[in-house]
């Protein structure tokens, strides 16, 4: 059953946390960062993007920039910026988009979850990457930043954590400069925070929704320490990691979409031959055109909008890999006909999350930066779900979560 285990979180005051708070290190990069932290010393980005603070065009690997965030995190908390609560807290994490809000459970997850597959992932994850977040665990001491679980809803623990927001008042709420809304709640009342590790202990498994790299470094770093300390009683905190964990019936993924900068060679005229012979094709013309049912997809070509249906017998529904969208289409489409074998390493493909809208689609060819683009159908949580329970990997850039939770509310030392 999944370890839920509550924590004294490092926290900023309420004053400045809407300064704390920041994007995660993995959405943008180092230029991005020092123009989002430029005049704001409070920003986390600081910590988790500490190449910001060190000469322009640094290697973001250097050993300089690791130990630059130790330094910073030491100067948050001599500062004030980071407080300790005095007791272990368990801590609710909603945000709100368009209206919808969802809420999280912000707490521990467990490293020997993680090593007996209790915790679920289903996306692979790279050591280059894996090994840069674990020097920033290792030297910070600390998970500066959340991973975002998912896990079968408990009726119960909705309704717990329902009756606190409505009844007290959050301890942080603000809207960030992308208009989402983030409200936070801090429980220290240790009979609530027993009920719901109790109701916790109930649920078999938990989910990677994003966040692979962060999770993986966090366990493994756990691991490590555990294997290097001769006195271990597995009640350090290194055994545990920091996530925020959303029921799966409140959460929603994004499309998350490709853009190609050549057809291989063909014309237009030919590519179109040759989709023809696998997918059911109907001109939409200028208007955006958005998949609106799984197994359908939009491209974008030439000035065109056009709906591509895949025919029956290109895919598989009785095999969760073989039935995913971006499996139909990296097969017949970016595979066999524009021999784009590799996803991972393919120069020639990108990737645009949902979040961006079509538009963003239509203007990165329309520009002539790219060829042609194809919008695709979102996953489903169950989807999801029966893949990681399956013990499969989705390809590539499958998913989309959004909104990216917010980094600095709290965080977990493993002192």
């Amino acid at each position: 059953m999944a370890i839920l285990k509550a924590f004294k979180g490092l926290r900023p005051p309420k004053t400045i946390a809407h300064l704390v708070a920041s994007r995660p290190y993995d959405v943008l990069n180092s230029n991005e960062a020092r123009i989002e932290a430029d005049g704001n010393e409070y920003s986390l980005l600081h910590i988790i993007k500490p190449e910001i603070d060190l000469a322009v065009g640094i290697d973001e690997h250097d050993e300089s920039v690791y130990n630059k965030a130790k330094e910073n995190l030491a100067k948050f908390r001599k500062n004030g910026w980071l407080v300790p609560d005095a007791t272990n807290c368990l801590y609710i994490y909603a945000q709100t988009m368009n209206g919808k809000t969802q809420y999280g459970l912000v707490g521990c997850a467990g490293v020997e979850d993680y090593m007996n597959g209790i915790i679920k992932k289903h996306e692979l994850t790279r050591k280059d990457k894996e090994e840069d977040r674990m020097k920033h665990v290792r030297i910070t001491n600390a998970n500066m930043e959340p991973v975002f679980f998912t896990y079968p809803a408990v009726k119960e623990i909705d309704a717990i954590v329902d009756s606190i927001v409505k009844s007290k008042q959050a301890d942080y709420d603000f809207t960030s400069t992308d208009g989402f809304g983030h409200h936070f709640w801090v429980i220290n009342d240790q009979a609530t925070i027993d009920s719901i590790i109790a109701l916790f202990d109930k649920v078999p498994a938990t989910y990677v929704a994003d966040g692979h790299h962060r999770t993986a470094a966090a366990a493994l770093v756990g691991n490590e320490k555990k294997r290097n300390n001769a006195n271990h009683t597995g009640k350090e905190e290194y055994n545990y990691f920091l996530a925020v964990h959303f029921p799966d019936n409140q959460l929603t993924i994004i499309d998350y979409n490709r853009v190609v900068k050549e057809l291989n060679g063909l014309t237009p005229a030919e590519l179109m031959e040759k989709l023809k012979k696998v997918f059911d094709i109907e001109l939409k013309g200028t208007e955006i055109y958005k998949p609106n049912r799984l197994h359908n997809f939009s491209m974008y070509l030439e000035g065109q909008w056009y709906s591509l249906t895949a025919k029956p017998g290109t895919y598989n529904d009785n095999d969760p890999i073989g039935v995913l969208d971006v499996t139909i289409l990296s097969k017949l489409v970016l595979d066999e006909i524009l021999g784009i074998k590799d996803l991972r390493t393919d120069k020639r493909i990108d990737f645009v999350g949902g979040i961006r809208g079509l538009g963003e689609l239509k203007k990165r060819v329309d520009t002539g930066e790219m060829k042609a683009a194809f919008a695709l159908y979102p996953v489903s949580m169950k989807q999801l779900i029966t893949i990681a329970d399956t013990g499969n990997i989705m390809p590539p850039k499958t998913t989309w979560f959004e909104p990216k939770l917010r980094s600095g509310l709290v965080v977990h030392s493993l002192e």
